[in-house]
């Protein structure tokens, strides 16, 4: 019995035509070299603050992905990562700080604040505090290295500095008799213990918030010598507990990790992840380093976005018309 195609060729002809043509229309890579011009730019445009968080976000979750697969590959287990593996065999190739990159995109310009040794620090976009009417910084442990506090004072026209260090009696020399500057020799701790017998006053952060009458924080700049695994575990719980943002916009952070295991310091950081910071900005505090050769590479500063709420580095504020209407 002779094939279809050899009784009726035309309709094999027209049937072969149709299938392939659907097959063609069909496929993904058709389909991408079909889309529209205007959706496509669509997809890639991101003029919009919220766009640019939100791309940044993306990139940043992938990062954390990567992370659980470092862990698996060295570990396979958090426990069994060393923070600065022996100079031995098998080498393996990270130290702690390889599973914390600065993988978030800030959505502004990024610039170094103050000295370029230490003191200063990476800061994303400053223009946005430069005319902000309720401007307010906190900075903490300067120990009279205050040439970010000098250099906001300066940029800003409205920012209020108010710093804190119990080693310290002032400011460093870069800031005299600035209205806007306000020094205390307190210290920054978990627990409040201010009281007559107390020889250093320290204070939490949510205390001197309330003495201040505060209520947000534009930047948040500590240096406590190790205490920031306490420190910010107490600032942050409540937060977490209670699904509120975080009561600042930007924290810029030493990290000390004398004496810890990975796995503590895994812990620490999910924390300060699930609470919405991002780090976008760090790098090694290779001046300790310098003067601490038989040690590790235990110091490192970040730079973090809050992510979460409506700070003033993630949204924009409102428009005011001339009669202060809100438009």
């Amino acid at each position: 019995m002779p094939a279809i195609w050899q009784r009726h060729p035309r309709y094999f002809l027209i049937i072969v035509i149709i299938v392939s043509a659907t097959f063609f229309l069909l496929s993904p890579y058709q389909s991408s070299l079909q889309t529209d011009p205007a959706l496509y730019a669509a997809t890639i445009r991101d003029d919009s603050l919220p766009a640019r968080v939100e791309r940044a976000e993306r990139v940043y979750t992938r990062m954390t992905d990567d992370r659980r697969e470092l862990i698996k590959k060295h570990g396979p287990t958090p426990a069994d990562i060393l923070m600065f593996p022996p100079d031995k065999d098998p080498w393996p190739a990270y130290t702690v700080w390889s599973f914390f990159p600065a993988s978030f995109q800030c959505p502004h310009e990024v610039e170094r604040i103050g000295s370029l040794g230490d003191g200063g620090k990476w800061t994303c976009g400053l223009s946005r505090l430069a005319q902000k009417p309720d401007c307010i910084i906190y900075t903490f442990g300067m120990n009279y290295e205050t040439s970010f506090e000098a250099e906001v004072l300066a940029r800003t026209r409205h920012c209020q500095v108010w710093g804190y260090d119990y080693r310290s009696n002032s400011f460093g020399a870069h800031i005299k008799n600035n209205y806007r500057a306000h020094f205390y020799s307190f210290g920054l701790a978990s627990f409040d213990a201010h009281g007559p017998g107390d020889t250093n006053k320290l204070y939490t952060l949510k205390s001197l918030m309330e003495a201040n009458k505060h209520t947000q924080i534009d930047v948040l700049k500590i240096d406590v010598e190790g205490w920031e695994f306490e420190v910010l575990t107490q600032i942050l719980a409540p937060y977490i507990a209670s699904g509120e943002p975080l009561p600042f916009g930007q924290l810029h952070l030493e990290i000390h990790t004398w004496e810890k295991k990975f796995a503590d310091v895994l812990t620490w950081w999910e924390m300060l992840e699930r609470a919405g910071l991002r780090p976008f900005s760090t790098e090694p505090n290779l001046v300790y380093q310098n003067y601490n050769k038989d040690r590790d590479t235990d110091l490192a500063e970040y730079s973090f976005l809050n992510v979460k709420g409506s700070n003033i580095f993630i949204s924009d504020p409102p428009i005011l018309s001339l009669d202060s209407d809100v438009l």
